[in-house]
């Protein structure tokens, strides 16, 4: 089958994005995927601003783009929505926060084929939305290894494809989910890491190629990004309680840092100031070896907080 002979789905679950779904939405738009090999569909969770004002700007002006309603207002959902009502070969799922290099989904096809993958990914650059010095930290810290762990996707891998865990978004094969099914339902987050260790427990493959290329818009501020850590931290724990599969070993350090505080804070800090340190030394800019420990604090301490918040849950 040739790479741009095949029908693709696009699905992009969103809620209150008006901020950021225009960019998203013309990043698809200007695919060189043919388009009439293309169909769009964007799930909105009943958005209370001008999000789906937005999108139906669109719909109207390409009919590849529809708008989907998700009542229940959950990713997860929206996902399910989407695969239900989708007609394509391959199945991509997209985030309203991302914006897309010109050849993102025809790669994602290429690799799909040349390797016999079930999900195809690639490499998620952390952006800042803002040009403050805090936005700036935020996303070193979210790509960092010390921030983000040893996701691939996250903290730029630029080697050959390679089997992975799991990766952003992600391009399916149409047969995955008749294999495995849908997303769980019952996972606010964590929908997409549990439903890539459902599929390589069915012995399916996942592939990350470095130059397919997204940009994510992660938060800009220290109180929102805390409060979004906490929710991330919450939902490596939780699921638990719904799928008895555990995620990589990287979901649990920040629990595990939190529980031992008395011991492991000084370790940390020393660890902390070492990789504050090459990002400000990268950037050439000294303001980072203070600014960068704080943000580094703000992850950690939000995830393990959430994750504890997660542990009680699931026990009571």
């Amino acid at each position: 089958m040739g790479n741009n002979s095949s029908f693709v789905s696009v699905i992009i679950p969103c809620r209150n994005e008006e901020k950021y779904i225009e960019e998203c939405l013309d990043s698809v738009i200007n695919q060189d995927y043919p388009k009439e090999k293309l169909e769009v569909l964007v799930v909105d969770g009943m958005s209370e601003d001008r999000t789906r004002e937005v999108i139906e700007k669109y719909t109207k002006q390409y009919l590849f783009i529809k708008l989907l309603n998700n009542p229940k207002k959950i990713t997860p959902v929206a996902f399910n929505i989407g695969v239900k009502n989708s007609n394509g070969d391959f199945i991509i799922i997209m985030g309203a926060h991302s914006v897309y290099e010109r050849d993102y989904i025809s790669k994602c096809v290429k690799y799909s084929n040349e390797y016999n993958a079930d999900n195809v990914g690639g490499i998620w650059k952390i952006v800042p939305r803002e040009k403050t010095l805090v936005a700036k930290s935020i996303a070193f810290a979210s790509s960092s290894i010390f921030g983000a762990g040893d996701a691939y996707y996250r903290s730029g891998y630029s080697g050959k494809p390679k089997w992975v865990d799991t990766v952003f978004g992600g391009c399916y094969k149409r047969e995955v989910f008749e294999k495995i099914g849908l997303f769980n339902e019952n996972l606010k987050r964590s929908q997409d890491m549990e439903f890539n260790l459902r599929l390589r427990k069915a012995s399916g493959k996942i592939l990350l190629a470095p130059d397919i290329v997204s940009y994510y818009y992660p938060k800009s501020n220290l109180k929102d990004f805390f409060f979004h850590n906490i929710e991330d931290g919450i939902w490596v724990i939780y699921p638990l309680k719904f799928v008895k599969m555990l995620f990589k070993l990287r979901h649990y350090i920040p629990l595990i840092f939190v529980l031992t505080l008395p011991l492991s804070i000084w370790l940390y800090i020393l660890v902390s100031l070492f990789f504050s340190a090459q990002i400000a030394f990268r950037e050439k800019d000294i303001r980072y070896f203070f600014v960068m420990p704080a943000v580094f604090a703000t992850r950690h301490i939000g995830y393990g907080l959430g994750s504890v918040w997660g542990l009680i849950k699931l026990i009571i």
